[in-house]
């Protein structure tokens, strides 16, 4: 598909004369500022989004402003790409037709806790919201590693999981994402109230088929959580044992990451606490697990070599912030060559083809595993780390391990069929063509529209 999508002219000065009383951005540094994401990851993805800018951001306040940018998008046939904190790494929020930028940040209210739940405004930083559940006895049961700025808007309509999946599976798993409010981009928007099964229309959508206004999610309840690296001679070893800890049920946990070395060499802060030439598990586990996690850590050879207690939560270093997409962060920082991929390794008690994969491309693809519960199971997730040499190659490397019999969540490209989803949902397709009908939301995502 190409990416040169014109749009008939528009008079941006009589749009902004329509949204007035509405922050609106014009000045075009700001403008690509607003319109860019993590997708500076992907040496593929950098020239093909170089030069895509919305002609325009606007941050509205609440609904009513949504609805006044809603009405006049459609009206005057503006494409409009809504976007969170532009912490994704696809170019979700990069507008391939420019038109107007929906900066939902200001739609920032949690406006209430309860019984477990949590109803909050889109543009709701995942981080201010734990802040208001913790003191009521609750806390979020999943979060990316950029809980301190990503929205629960775009982490919904952009991620699928994170920090605490090992025990809550997926965002689109049932049960996590309670209810939605979308509205439409019709000449006369319609606000939408989605509930159970139906907010899969919206969920994990990228954003094409409606403007998420407010989530009802479901909450845990807070446990006393430990910190914890535990470093091994032995790769396997270390994979062994984040697979058997992930497999303990009755061990409450929220974290198991695993990396190989030389990762472990990017984390700065962790190097005094980190041996040289070894591997390491990044844990969180509650603190009535950690008698336990020794007794595992012993098994497997292991040892302890940093712990952080519930009591410090908030001091010194915060593990979240080293793994899941973070990792490639720190490594990029100090080698802006690496890239990494999204891999889901089939379920394998003897973690055979991992062991393939870390000997058969030793550094050149770093191994780092998320463990996450899928399907009731625990899985070994890949965010694995890429010296990046040239597109032919890493097309060779997805494609090997796709023959292996891996998955492959392809973060190189920005249609959402040539990543994770293959093909897109048909209901999430009926629900666009009722709520989107001139196809305006984010156009050039999604092969199946266009």
């Amino acid at each position: 598909m190409s990416l040169s999508m014109p749009t008939p002219p528009i008079d941006w000065e009589a749009v902004k004369t329509l949204l007035h009383g509405i922050e609106t951005i014009a000045d075009r540094s700001q403008c690509q500022k607003l319109s860019s994401d993590y997708h500076t990851f992907s040496p593929i993805l950098v020239p093909q989004l170089a030069d895509k800018v919305a002609d325009l951001v606007v941050r509205p306040a609440n609904e009513a402003e949504v609805r006044q940018v809603a009405q006049v998008c459609a009206q005057r046939r503006i494409p409009l790409t809504v976007r969170g904190a532009g912490t994704g790494n696809y170019g979700q929020c990069v507008p391939l037709a420019g038109g107007i930028v929906l900066d939902m940040t200001r739609l920032n209210q949690v406006r209430w806790v309860k019984d477990g739940v949590a109803c909050v405004a889109a543009g709701a930083k995942l981080g201010a919201i734990a802040k208001v559940t913790q003191p009521q006895g609750w806390e979020l049961r999943m979060m990316p590693s950029t809980y301190r700025i990503a929205t629960i808007g775009g982490f919904v309509a952009g991620g699928s999981g994170g920090i605490g999946s090992i025990t809550y599976g997926q965002l689109r798993d049932r049960g996590n994402i309670l209810a939605l409010k979308v509205m439409t981009l019709e000449e006369e928007p319609r606000l939408i109230e989605l509930r159970d099964r139906d907010v899969q229309k919206v969920s994990h959508a990228w954003g094409i088929n409606g403007i998420i206004t407010e989530l009802e999610i479901a909450l845990a309840p807070v446990q006393p959580w430990v910190d914890v690296v535990v470093s091994f001679a032995d790769f396997m070893q270390a994979a062994r044992f984040s697979q058997q800890l992930s497999n303990e049920d009755g061990l409450v946990k929220k974290l198991v990451s695993t990396f190989a070395w030389p990762i472990p060499r990017y984390f700065s802060a962790l190097r005094p606490y980190l041996v040289e030439n070894c591997h390491c598990a990044l844990l969180i586990v509650a603190e009535s697990a950690m008698g336990s996690v020794q007794d595992l850590v012993t098994d497997f050879g292991g040892t302890i070599v940093y712990q952080k207690l519930a009591q410090d939560s908030g001091k010194s270093i915060n593990l979240i912030e080293y793994t899941w997409n973070h990792t490639t962060l720190h490594a990029r920082t100090l080698d802006p060559s690496i890239t990494y991929l999204q891999t889901l390794f089939p379920a394998d008690p003897d973690l055979k083809l991992i062991e393939h994969l870390y000997h058969y491309y030793g550094d050149e693809v770093m191994m780092h595993l998320e463990f996450i519960r899928a399907n009731g199971q625990a899985l070994p997730a890949g965010l694995q780390l890429v010296r990046f040499t040239t597109a032919d190659r890493l097309t060779e490397i997805i494609r090997y391990h796709e023959a292996q019999g891996a998955f492959i969540a392809n973060p190189h490209t920005y249609i959402i069929e040539d990543g994770g989803r293959k093909q897109m949902d048909l209901e999430q397709l009926a629900f666009k063509a009722e709520v989107d009908p001139y196809n305006l939301f984010n156009p050039g995502k999604t092969r199946a529209v266009g």
